[in-house]
């Protein structure tokens, strides 16, 4: 018989009472003249929250179920005992009291041919009763004997193992859970898959207008429409397309696509973000310092578009980087999604808003900060509504992360703006 059986009959006739520790041997359970079992046995009662109750935490909680469940949790912790849950409580309670007959919380128990060992019992020898020994010695002499040939000996020492460990106790992770790991494996499935859907159904109309204004394609001989003639400095048309490409297209006055988000950068040169190095960090997950990228890019564009990408090799949506917030038409603010904030008041002179708490709530704020500076830096920012993204001065390992972290942010904080915002 397994404890669990056991405990649940004893329970049913009411008798409970009668289950003791053995005299002489407090690590074992007795009950009445009839079974004994290790008090730390687990028993096939499996808990919501992993794991197998032991029997010594079974009986406890019998003994003990007419108490309030904050009362209960107080003795159980007093004994140092394995705690039955609230949502296990009445399940289990059921069970052993015989309200209900099965539950899916018991594990399969898998019987021997013989279910127990006594030495005294006759019946495991062929029925031959004790005073038929030859004088030979105890029973356990017996056993060892050629005198019982009809005993499947492997059955009786299974049968006297206590097995500690099998492939699925292996396996088991004690009160651990992995759904919230397969939760996010999810959420970013049904992200990634919005995300293609938008891009499929939202044409990249900001690149295109901005050829069309600049006059890349007349230029270059090339029809937006996908046509392309033969020039003769095509070569050199080409090189300035790449350049385009790589520096961040110019922009004017007007947005370089109608819906496309825009994300506003500090215009002072002494600040770790800025036009010269943000459309690397936020593509790329590269960090380098402004004064590194002025050599590559000698003039400072007005307005460049980035990739939020979307799956391997995928391109996703199309950002608008401003660093002029005067320069914006009331549709441009709008569209205005996040800002990278210096840390100074002045960073938001003649914004249309009333305050820092009207800012950030309407717009995702960050603030880029080396990991290892003081934490005076971040005094004042720390009073507002912003998100504070640390990167390391020389471990660019860790760029990415710090720049997924900001897509993260931007990601939700698009989706709740979605059925309101003009992007």
């Amino acid at each position: 018989m397994d404890p669990l059986t056991v405990l649940r009959d004893y329970t049913t006739r009411g008798e409970v009472e009668r289950i003791s520790r053995l005299p002489g041997s407090p690590d074992e359970f007795l009950f009445g003249d009839e079974y004994r079992f290790p008090c730390t046995i687990e028993t096939a009662y499996r808990a919501k929250q992993g794991g197998l109750y032991t029997l010594e935490s079974l009986v406890f909680f019998l003994n003990n179920s007419h108490l309030k469940h904050t009362d209960y949790l107080q003795q159980a912790r007093a004994n140092r005992l394995q705690i039955v849950s609230l949502p296990d409580r009445k399940p289990l309670l059921d069970y052993l009291q015989g309200k209900i007959n099965s539950t899916d919380a018991i594990q399969p128990v898998l019987k021997p041919a013989i279910e127990e060992y006594r030495p005294e019992d006759p019946g495991l020898f062929n029925k031959r009763p004790r005073a038929e020994t030859d004088g030979k010695g105890s029973p356990e002499n017996q056993i060892n004997s050629e005198n019982h040939p009809g005993i499947d000996w492997i059955v009786l020492i299974r049968v006297l193992e206590k097995p500690l460990k099998d492939r699925e106790a292996i396996l088991e992770c004690r009160n651990k859970n992995f759904q919230h790991v397969i939760a996010m494996a999810n959420k970013r499935d049904e992200e990634r898959n919005v995300a293609e859907k938008e891009n499929l159904q939202t044409p990249n109309r900001g690149i295109k207008r901005a050829f069309e204004e600049k006059g890349f394609g007349k230029n270059l001989g090339i029809d937006i429409g996908g046509k392309y003639s033969k020039q003769k400095d095509g070569l050199k048309g080409n090189s300035r397309l790449s350049s385009a490409l790589n520096t961040g297209l110019k922009c004017n006055s007007s947005s370089v696509g109608e819906g496309v988000p825009i994300i506003l950068v500090p215009s002072a040169f002494q600040t770790l973000l800025n036009m010269y190095n943000v459309k690397e960090f936020l593509e790329d997950g590269v960090y380098h310092a402004p004064d590194a990228k002025v050599k590559e890019m000698p003039k400072k564009p007005e307005c460049i578009t980035i990739q939020r990408k979307s799956g391997r090799d995928r391109a996703g949506l199309t950002f608008e980087v401003r660093d002029k917030p005067s320069a914006l038409s009331p549709n441009d603010w709008s569209r205005v999604v996040a800002v990278f904030v210096l840390g100074k008041e002045w960073q938001f002179k003649d914004w249309p808003f009333k305050d820092h708490a009207e800012i950030f709530n309407k717009i995702l704020g960050f603030y880029i900060r080396f990991e290892d500076d003081s934490v005076e830096s971040a005094k004042s920012v720390r009073q507002w509504n912003v998100k504070i993204i640390s990167i390391s001065k020389h471990k660019r390992h860790q760029d990415k992360p710090a720049a997924m972290e900001i897509w993260d942010k931007l990601d939700g904080y698009m989706r709740a703006r979605r059925s309101s915002s003009t992007f």
